[in-house]
């Protein structure tokens, strides 16, 4: 199948109903979304799509195709950071950091959906889970990367 990650067109051998996860991490070598619960709950294996917020382990490969997916890997320009990614690093979010890639995708979905986004639509729209409980500082990273 042929899919189009981070802006690549990919030809690559997996059973179309493959979840994406495994297709991004064992096909294409990108490794950055991960695995966490398997059933969509946790995000820590939050993609894009066509730039929507998708839990890639529940989500057949086969629904990409055609499609535009982006990955942690894709956000950044070279060496320069998105804004959501500068703001993880300047408000200290991540601790064990396993989760931190979902978070950073979901909440870059979120600033392009509601650039100004209130206290309430940051707790509705990240609905990841940080075993750390770094969620103030996630609220605040969010909030930081949308005046910036």
């Amino acid at each position: 199948m042929r899919l189009t990650i981070n802006g690549v067109n990919r030809d690559l051998d997996a059973d179309p109903s493959t979840p994406l996860l495994w297709v991004l991490r064992e096909q294409a070598g990108l490794t950055g979304s991960k695995y966490g619960c398997g059933v969509g709950q946790c995000g820590s294996c939050t993609v894009h799509i066509d730039g929507k917020p998708v839990r890639s382990c529940t989500v057949p490969a086969s629904e990409a195709v055609g499609k535009k997916v982006t990955t942690i890997e894709g956000l950044a320009a070279g060496d320069k950071l998105t804004k959501v990614q500068q703001a993880w690093i300047d408000h200290e979010v991540p601790q064990c950091g396993y989760c931190q890639a979902g978070m950073i995708m979901a909440a870059t979905a979120l600033l392009a959906e509601k650039p100004n986004p209130s206290d309430a639509d940051i707790d509705a729209a990240m609905t990841n889970i940080c075993r750390c409980g770094t969620f103030q500082e996630v609220r605040a990273a969010i909030h930081a990367a949308a005046k910036a």
